[in-house]
């Protein structure tokens, strides 16, 4: 019962927004991920592998040995500190003010938005479609990544596997990229990641095509698009959230020179965004029960 209790007052506590950057677990994690990324001083792929592998165990570890240590509190103490490592709130207050500003026919502040809170792409040259498809696509992977995963990770691992994955995706983060600077170092903590996201992700989109049909959507076309597009993108696991969700909701998610998701659909526009909006909610309506219910495992 306590994991399930910690699991909903998380939840209720998250709708309160974030707690101040100074006191934030997660802005820690970013500080530290910072700190290493200084240090490096790699000339070859493998000492930048090396350095980065490092430093994303090492961050891991102590993430994990800080979770271990509060495991042993109460679950209302627990709860708190689960909720820093979730962010509902903040991704859809995210993506609904670029829904706003696109209803107010305000593109450039969309764009603004968008890359603010969303996405680490340049924006500019986004038209309204795009930026609508961009939120879209950030709330259908992130859904998973900053709320199923972490979740799903406390009931299987306690705190010491949620915070050593919401590192890990941190890491992933500011690491991720195919970058000169970037393309060995950030190598190991993006498979963990990978690795990490492998369940939430394909449990997103499953609780995606199932809410479908609550939300008012289209429940086979979810289906086919994810069956059909989940493995387009070049993560292995951020188009099965996307691809259920541009079916559901009939809309082609494009990525310019990337992928496209559900060719067949219509460009999305800003009342798409609420749409999905409405689609999320619902998703977690049935992802939630099913980690409330599922067995964690003990060592």
């Amino acid at each position: 019962m306590e994991p399930s209790a910690a699991i909903l007052l998380a939840l209720a506590l998250d709708c309160l927004g974030e707690p101040p950057t100074p006191v934030h677990p997660v802005a820690w994690m970013g500080h530290f991920l910072g700190w290493v990324r200084r240090q490096w001083r790699g000339q070859t792929a493998a000492a930048q592998l090396a350095e980065g592998a490092l430093g994303w165990s090492t961050g891991a570890a102590l993430a994990a040995g800080t979770g271990l240590l509060v495991s042993r509190l109460p679950w209302y103490v627990q709860g708190p500190l689960l909720k820093t490592l979730l962010s509902r709130r903040a991704l859809f207050g995210a993506v609904a003010e670029v829904g706003t500003a696109l209803e107010k026919g305000d593109l450039p502040e969309a764009r603004r938005l968008l890359s603010w809170h969303l996405v680490s792409r340049d924006t500019n040259g986004l038209s309204a479609g795009e930026v609508a498809a961009a939120a879209i696509e950030s709330l259908s992977e992130n859904l998973s990544d900053s709320v199923v995963a972490p979740l799903l990770a406390f009931r299987l691992g306690g705190l010491p596997l949620s915070a050593a994955y919401r590192l890990t995706n941190t890491a992933d983060a500011m690491w991720g990229y195919r970058t000169p600077e970037l393309e060995y170092a950030g190598k190991v903590a993006a498979k963990a990641d990978d690795l990490l996201n492998l369940v939430p992700a394909r449990l997103t989109a499953a609780c995606a095509v199932a809410a479908s049909w609550p939300a008012g959507l289209d429940t086979r076309s979810a289906w086919n698009v994810w069956r059909s597009d989940a493995r387009l993108t070049s993560s292995p696991n951020a188009g099965h959230p996307m691809s259920a969700f541009a079916g559901a909701l009939g809309l082609r998610l494009e990525k310019r020179g990337h992928y496209v998701l559900n060719s067949a659909g219509r460009e999305p526009g800003a009342d798409d965004i609420g749409r999905a909006l409405t689609l999320a909610r619902w998703t977690l309506v049935l992802a939630v029960p099913i980690m409330l219910v599922s067995r964690r495992r003990h060592a």
